[in-house]
C-alpha cells in the first residue's frame, strides 16, 4: 500500500500556523482568526474582521510562515496599517525567521465591522499578559518553552490560580471552588463554555471551548460571582432563563468596568444597563420576551445556574458562610490595595453583611406597615380608678375608637383547592392570627376560593384556620374572591389583601395593596405588582 504523497510546502504552511496558534503572545488573537490561501500579495494580508489571506503558490519553510503569521497578527494587534513597528517589536519577540525576500508593504485590510467585532487590541494585551505568565511557568519549570503545547496545568487552572495570587477581590472565593473540566460531562449537559452550581462550589468547564487565559479568566470570575451572590436562589419565582439572562448583564457589566480578563465574544453586555440591579434589569428584559429568549448564556441556550434551589444539602450553611466571608474579606483588601469597585458590586456584597429577613419577619412588616393598630386615648367619659393618695381627683381611662376599631382591618382571599399543603396553609393562618392579634385586629375579611368564591364574612383572627377546610374542587380561580372584597360595603376602601395560593390559579388582579403568600419554590401565572413572601 503506497503512503500517500505529503506536500512539504503545504506541511510546512500548516506546522507553522499550529505554532503559532500555541505560542501565548499570539493565542488570544490566532483563535478568532482563519487562515485561507488565496491571496494576491507577495506573502499575506490580514482583515480585521480576522481573515488572513496567504499567497497561494508562494513556497517558504516553517520558521518564515511563521515569522509571516506573526506579522499579520500583531498588525491587527497594534491597529497599525504600516509594517515598520511590527518588524521592529518582532526583532524582540524572536519567532521565526524574517524571509529574505520580505519588503514592507500595506498588511492590514479594513473591513466593515460585523454585528460583534472581535476587540483585536484587547486579545493582543491579554496575549502580553499570557506571555509574562509563560516565561515565569518555563523560569519556575511548569513549562519547557513558550510553545509547549502541554504546560504543567490547564488554561483555567492558570486562571484560577490567578485570583488566588494577583486579584484580591476574588482571591479567597477562588481557593474554595472547584473546577471541573470533562467533556462528557459538557456535552451531557449542553454546556458550552462553563456553568456553576453554588450548592456544591463547582463549576463545571467545556475543556472544548477554545478560549484564551484572559477569556477563562473572565468566565470563572462570571461563574464565581453568580455562585458567591446567590443567583440562582434569588430567582424569587421569576423565569429562570431570564433572570440568568439578566444576572449575566449585570455581572458581565462589572467585569468589563473592572478589567478582569477579556470577555468572551458573544457574551451578553449592554452599557445601558449599567448600574442596574439584577432586579431591574429583568423588569426591563421581560418586557421583550421574544427577543431576549434568544440570547445565550455561558452554558449556551441554557442557563448556567445549576442546582435545585428547593434542594437544600447539609452544608449548604457552610457554603453561604464560605461565600459571604470570602467576598467581604476579599472586598476589605481589594479596596485597600487596588481601589475603587462598580458601585452596584459594592451595594450587594455589603448586602451579605446584613442577610435576608426570613418570610415571617418581612409579612409582620407588612402588616406594621398596612394595617394600622388600634391606637388608644385618655377620656374623661370613662373614668379610670382613683389614686388612694390623691381620691378626690379623677382621672381619665384608656379608650379605643370605636371608628378606628372598625377601620383596623384587612382582606384574605385563601386558595382552598385540593392542590394546598394543610401544613402549608397551618404556618400561614398561623403567623396571619399572631401578627393580627399583635396589631389588635379582632377579625379579618375572609373569602374562600378553589373553582368558585366562598365568602365566610368576618372571622375573629384566631379561629380562622379552625374555618378553613380544603375542598378540592379542581382549579383555582381568585379573581373572583379579590372582586368580593373591592366591590364590598362593609370593607373599608383602603383594607389590604392577603393572597395566599400556591401558584396554581388564574391571573388575578388586585387594584388596592395587596401581598402574596406562597410555598417556597411556587411560582405565580403572572407577574406580581404587590410583595411576594415565600414560606420555607
Amino acid at each position: 500500500m503506497k503512503r500517500a504523497r505529503v506536500d512539504p510546502g503545504a506541511q510546512a504552511f500548516a506546522d507553522a500556523w499550529q505554532l503559532t496558534r500555541r505560542h501565548p503572545l499570539f493565542e488570544p488573537m490566532a483563535i478568532r482568526a482563519t487562515v485561507v490561501r488565496d491571496g494576491d500579495r507577495p506573502w499575506a494580508t490580514i482583515g480585521t474582521n480576522g481573515r488572513l489571506h496567504a499567497h497561494p503558490t508562494r513556497i517558504a519553510d516553517r520558521d518564515e510562515w511563521v515569522w509571516v503569521f506573526a506579522h499579520c497578527l500583531l498588525h491587527l494587534g497594534f491597529d497599525v496599517v504600516a509594517c515598520r513597528e511590527v518588524v521592529e517589536f518582532q526583532a524582540a519577540v524572536k519567532l521565526g525567521r524574517r524571509p529574505d525576500s520580505w519588503e514592507e508593504f500595506d498588511c492590514l485590510d479594513v473591513t466593515p465591522p460585523g454585528p460583534n467585532p472581535t476587540r483585536w487590541t484587547d486579545r493582543f494585551a491579554a496575549g502580553l499578559a499570557n506571555a509574562a505568565v509563560a516565561a515565569v511557568d518555563i523560569a519556575g519549570g511548569a513549562r519547557r518553552q513558550l510553545t509547549d503545547p502541554r504546560p504543567a496545568r490547564s488554561v483555567w487552572e492558570l486562571a484560577l490560580s490567578w485570583f488566588v495570587s494577583s486579584y484580591p477581590l476574588l482571591g479567597a472565593l477562588a481557593s474554595g471552588m472547584k473546577v471541573v473540566a470533562d467533556a462528557d460531562l459538557a456535552r451531557a449537559w449542553d454546556i458550552s463554555i462553563a456553568a456553576v452550581d453554588a450548592s456544591v462550589g463547582e463549576i463545571y468547564v467545556n475543556p472544548r471551548a477554545h478560549l484564551s487565559r484572559a477569556e477563562w479568566r473572565f468566565v470563572l470570575a462570571h461563574e464565581m460571582l453568580h455562585a458567591a451572590l446567590r443567583h440562582g436562589d434569588r430567582a424569587d419565582g421569576r423565569d429562570p432563563y431570564l433572570w440568568n439572562v439578566a444576572a449575566d448583564f449585570v455581572v458581565n457589566g462589572w467585569l468589563v468596568e473592572m478589567g478582569v480578563g477579556v470577555a468572551p465574544d458573544g457574551v451578553l453586555h449592554d452599557p445601558e444597563l449599567a448600574g442596574l440591579s439584577v432586579e431591574s434589569v429583568y423588569d426591563r428584559i421581560t418586557t421583550d420576551l421574544r427577543r431576549y429568549r434568544k440570547l445565550a448564556t455561558l452554558r449556551g441556550r441554557g442557563s448556567d445556574l445549576l442546582g435545585d434551589p428547593a434542594r437544600v444539602p447539609r452544608h449548604t450553611a457552610d457554603l453561604d458562610a464560605f461565600y459571604r466571608r470570602a467576598l467581604l474579606t476579599g472586598l476589605s483588601y481589594h479596596t485597600t490595595e487596588r481601589g475603587l469597585l462598580p458601585a452596584g458590586l459594592v451595594e450587594e456584597i455589603r448586602a451579605l453583611e446584613q442577610p435576608a429577613l426570613d418570610w415571617d419577619a418581612r409579612l409582620a412588616r407588612w402588616f406594621e406597615e398596612h394595617v394600622p393598630s388600634v391606637g388608644r386615648r385618655r377620656t374623661y367619659a370613662r373614668a379610670s380608678r382613683r389614686q388612694s393618695a390623691t381620691p378626690h381627683i379623677p382621672r381619665p381611662g384608656w379608650v379605643r375608637p370605636e371608628e378606628l376599631e372598625r377601620r383596623s382591618t384587612f382582606g384574605v382571599v385563601l386558595d382552598t383547592s385540593g392542590s394546598m399543603d394543610p401544613k402549608v396553609l397551618g404556618k400561614a393562618l398561623g403567623a396571619i392570627a399572631s401578627y393580627a392579634l399583635a396589631r389588635d385586629v379582632p377579625a379579618a375579611r375572609v373569602v374562600f376560593c378553589d373553582a368558585v368564591a366562598y365568602d365566610a364574612g368576618y372571622v375573629a383572627v384566631e379561629e380562622i384556620a379552625g374555618r378553613v377546610r380544603v375542598r378540592g374542587r379542581g382549579g383555582t380561580i381568585l379573581q373572583p374572591g379579590v372582586d368580593l372584597l373591592e366591590r364590598a360595603a362593609d370593607f373599608p376602601d383602603d383594607g389590604p389583601i392577603l393572597v395566599i395560593t400556591d401558584g396554581r390559579c388564574d391571573y388575578v388582579r388586585v387594584r388596592r395593596e395587596h401581598a402574596f403568600l406562597v410555598p417556597k419554590g411556587a411560582r405565580l401565572p403572572f407577574r406580581p405588582r404587590g410583595p411576594v413572601f415565600r414560606m420555607t
